[in-house]
C-alpha cells in the first residue's frame, strides 16, 4: 500500500495592520524585496521560504502547506480532526482552504490553479 504524499510547509503569512511599516522594517532589517499585489498584500522575495504580509489585525502566523491534489488534502486533513475554517478558494494563482488542528494552531492549504 503506498503511503500518501507529504504536505510540504511552502508560505508563510504574516498579519499586520500597519502593512506599510511591518514592509519597510522587513527591508531594512532582514533585506528582503516585495512584490506589490494591491494595497492590502505584499509577498515577500529572498526570505529563504515563501511568505506575504497582509493587511489586517495581528493574528499569529499562517502556515500554509502546498499539495497537488487540494481536494484530496482537505478530505485527510478532516478525516485526521481539523476543524475547517474556510473551505476551498480562489486567489490569484491559486486556491487553498484553512483550518485549526486538534492543538488549536490555524494552518492552510494551497495548490496551483
Amino acid at each position: 500500500m503506498e503511503s500518501e504524499p507529504k504536505l510540504a510547509i511552502d508560505y508563510i503569512e504574516i498579519a499586520s495592520p500597519q502593512l506599510e511599516e511591518t514592509q519597510a522594517f522587513m527591508a531594512r532589517a532582514f533585506g528582503w524585496d516585495f512584490i506589490e499585489y494591491g494595497p492590502d498584500y505584499r509577498d515577500i522575495q529572498g526570505a529563504g521560504i515563501g511568505g506575504g504580509i497582509e493587511r489586517a489585525a495581528t493574528r499569529p502566523p499562517l502556515v500554509v502547506l502546498k499539495a497537488d491534489d487540494l481536494e484530496a488534502a482537505l478530505q485527510r486533513i478532516r478525516a485526521a480532526g481539523a476543524k475547517i475554517t474556510h473551505e476551498i478558494f480562489d486567489f490569484p494563482g491559486g486556491r487553498r482552504f484553512q483550518f485549526i488542528e486538534p492543538g488549536g494552531t490555524e494552518m492552510a492549504v494551497w495548490s496551483e490553479t
